[in-house]
């Protein structure tokens, strides 16, 4: 017998944490238009950074599961059933926003950014390296883009701060619906007060 309940602190830390991350990634991925603060016109903006990879991923599809663990007024965490299913569902989005944020972040590390290596046309100059070969361990060819300046070190500061907190993210709301299932299904979720008798 005994009674459980749930830890509501731990989901308010949680909920703060993932809003944190989410506000921090809608800020990065804003950034990226800035290229070293410059305003650029679209077309000279590298391709990956218009997936809204930080806006849509880490960001709002984020920060809808973490203001509803927020919320914890009981009714995250310990209330019926369909309460729990929809906050597993909620976390669930913001898992797959998170894993969507590390893939295109993933990509964009990968491919480098779209520069004008001197001859006043955008490329990609990084797209066709091998693994080995990869621009990100040979700091001496990043000077082979010219404008925007210091787009390479722009764009792999803010791919790998998107990158992190994607898996970050992804971890806290993967623990989240793993939890969630495990209230649902084990049903350690009473609600607050009220003495579980099975058993008894």
């Amino acid at each position: 017998g005994g009674f459980t309940m749930c830890s509501e602190t731990a989901s308010r830390c949680t909920g703060m944490l993932l809003l944190a991350l989410a506000t921090a990634a809608i800020i990065a991925n804003l950034l990226l238009y800035f290229p070293n603060g410059q305003v650029l016109e679209p077309a000279k903006i590298t391709d990956l950074v218009w997936f809204f990879h930080g806006f849509l991923g880490a960001g709002l599809l984020v920060m809808v599961p973490a203001l509803m663990l927020l919320r914890g007024d009981g009714e995250g965490c310990c209330a019926h059933r369909c309460g729990m299913l929809f906050s597993v569902l909620l976390a669930t989005q913001g898992t797959v926003g998170a894993v969507y944020c590390v893939v295109i972040s993933s990509l964009g590390l990968l491919s480098g950014p779209f520069c004008d290596t001197g001859s006043g046309n955008y490329t990609y100059p990084f797209r066709n390296d091998t693994l080995e070969d990869n621009y990100l361990f040979n700091q001496p060819t990043w000077a082979t883009c010219q404008e925007p300046e210091h787009i390479v070190l722009w764009n792999v500061v803010l791919f790998s701060i998107l990158l992190g907190i994607g898996v970050v993210e992804a971890v806290l709301c993967l623990s989240q619906v793993v939890s969630g299932l495990c209230d649902i299904f084990c049903g350690t979720c009473v609600r607050k007060g009220q003495v579980n008798i099975t058993g008894l």
